[in-house]
C-alpha cells in the first residue's frame, strides 16, 4: 500500500487550529468552573473528582467565540444534557420550528368525533 501524501503546510494549520481550539476551550471552561457550581444545569448531578471533566461548558447562543467574563453565555451541562441541548437545536433548525404557526395553514385535523355533542349537552327544560 502506498504512502500517503501529505502537505505539511495542511498539517501545520490543522495541529495550530486545534491547538488554538484547546487553549480557547480551556480558558472558559476555567472560568465557568469558577463561578458555577459544579451541578448540570439541566438535571442537576453533581460532579466532582475525575468526574467533573463530565460536565462541560454550553454557549447558550450555541457561538463559541461570546465568552463574556462574566459568564452570562454560558451553563454546565453534563455529557448528556449538553448532547441533547445540542441535539435539539439542530432539529429545531432543520424543521423550522422557531416560526409561529401561520393562521393560513389548514387544521391539523378535521375529524369531529363528537359532532352533536354541544346539542347532546343541552339542558332540556
Amino acid at each position: 500500500m502506498p504512502a500517503k501524501k501529505t502537505n505539511p503546510d495542511i498539517e501545520k494549520f490543522i495541529a495550530e487550529t486545534q491547538r488554538n481550539q484547546n487553549l480557547r476551550e480551556q480558558t472558559y471552561r476555567e472560568r465557568a468552573l469558577k463561578i458555577y457550581p459544579w451541578i448540570c444545569a439541566h438535571c442537576g448531578r453533581e460532579f466532582s473528582g475525575k468526574k467533573l471533566r463530565e460536565l462541560t461548558v454550553h454557549h447558550k447562543d450555541h457561538n463559541h467565540d461570546n465568552n463574556p467574563p462574566d459568564g452570562s453565555n454560558w451553563e454546565l451541562l453534563c455529557l448528556y444534557c449538553h448532547d441533547n441541548e445540542h441535539t435539539r437545536y439542530l432539529e429545531e433548525a432543520a424543521y423550522d420550528c422557531r416560526t409561529p404557526p401561520s393562521a393560513e395553514r389548514d387544521p391539523s385535523s378535521t375529524y369531529k368525533p363528537f359532532p352533536d355533542l354541544k346539542s347532546l349537552l343541552k339542558i332540556k327544560k
